[in-house]
């Protein structure tokens, strides 16, 4: 089938011949193709892998608002009347007001300080990994991953916070560090057990990050004029700027590999010149039977072009097969590909190819230039 296909583009079978008949030389300069094509595609697909590695590590960072006292806020914290003006301006936002206080703990003979929330609802903002929350939530502590391994905590056990005694209703799974109040080292516990008045925060839930800036807006233009009377953190804008700086990181990797493409490039072009000063009676014998300087041009680029190809498929193939291992390592899952991963290797092929046409423009046009007489006497 691919003798049929050859035949169908004289010229292309003509540079594939040329091609075979310096077979060491054209193994370098593939070689060298490859070598650029893995570097970018390579770089490209770990620094991919190392961002999401980082924001499973961070965890999901979301579209969530978070609401505090401002600056200008007398109380230092925020109230009942605060939540319902909160809900008549965001609307359909869903609303997670939380208490908040440091403690110290007491886990049989070990003892330490521990941050903890006070939450009517802890599904709306936590994910259980052993135990179950009680459906009357009145009593009981939900403990955070980190802590419960920490003490060796399980569903069942008892703890000690400020002398009070409360028994771990569960314990949740590990949301990330940037997690909305993150339980990782803290202790959950019902809202009701806070004597202090009024809320350290209310999260706002949004389906998007468009709808938590739309949010956000009317927060601050219900609550803020003259004075700041609370404090928005938008958490969407954070997402934002880690993942700007993962791009620009991409970009210098990527810029690096691009420069071993270059180096290939100049391999092809002094390949592709020794070819031509090689083959000067071949080429003068072809310009005398009646081919055209285009003729000449056309497959001498088609050999360059060829090479480029083949050593960008080889290159794209070769750092598939790291990314594999790098999803792996990072990751967990050797088939963890995203699409932006994948471009990365669609664009390493996409370089491979041109630095190879263009690396043999320059021999290509000077092989064309050559008198028929000059080059059957050279």
């Amino acid at each position: 089938m691919f003798e049929s296909l050859w035949r169908r583009f004289p010229v292309v079978l003509m540079a594939r011949r040329n091609l075979t008949r310096a077979r060491t030389r054209s193994a370098l300069a593939i070689a060298a193709i490859v070598i650029g094509v893995v570097a970018i595609a390579t770089l490209g697909i770990a620094g991919v892998a190392f961002k999401d590695a980082q924001f499973e590590t961070l965890g999901s960072i979301g579209s969530d608002l978070q609401v505090f006292a401002g600056e200008d806020d007398d109380d230092g914290y925020l109230t009942d009347a605060d939540l319902r003006q909160m809900e008549r301006a965001t609307g359909d936002a869903e609303l997670v007001p939380l208490k908040q206080r440091n403690a110290n703990l007491a886990v049989g003979r070990s003892d330490g300080s521990v941050t903890v929330y006070g939450v009517a609802d802890p599904d709306e903002l936590y994910t259980v990994r052993d135990g179950a929350i009680p459906g009357n939530w009145r009593r009981g502590a939900l403990v955070g991953a980190t802590l419960a391994d920490r003490y060796g905590l399980e569903p069942g056990n008892k703890l000690e916070l400020d002398g009070e005694t409360y028994r771990v209703a569960a314990v949740l799974e590990d949301e990330g560090q940037a997690a909305v109040a993150s339980p990782n080292e803290a202790v959950v516990l019902p809202r009701a057990t806070f004597d202090s008045e009024g809320y350290a925060q209310v999260v706002v839930r949004s389906d998007d990050v468009e709808a938590a800036n739309e949010s956000a807006m009317a927060i601050r233009d219900a609550f803020n004029g003259r004075e700041q009377q609370v404090s928005v953190f938008e958490r969407g804008e954070v997402s934002e700027q880690i993942d700007q700086a993962f791009a620009q990181v991409n970009l210098f990797l990527v810029g690096l590999g691009a420069i071993s493409l270059v180096v290939a490039g100049v391999s092809i072009a002094n390949v592709m010149l020794m070819s031509a000063i090689e083959r000067r009676e071949e080429i003068g014998v072809l310009r005398a039977v009646g081919y055209e300087r285009g003729d000449v041009l056309r497959i001498m680029l088609t050999e360059a072009t060829l090479l480029g190809v083949v050593g960008a498929l080889l290159g794209v193939l070769v750092s598939l097969g790291l990314g594999l291992v790098i999803n792996d390592a990072l990751l967990g899952d050797p088939l963890a590909f995203t699409a932006e991963g994948l471009r990365y290797a669609l664009s390493g092929f996409v370089f491979g190819v041109a630095a190879s046409a263009l690396g043999g423009l320059y021999p290509a046009w000077k092989a064309s230039r050559q008198r028929p007489v000059d080059a059957l006497r050279g």
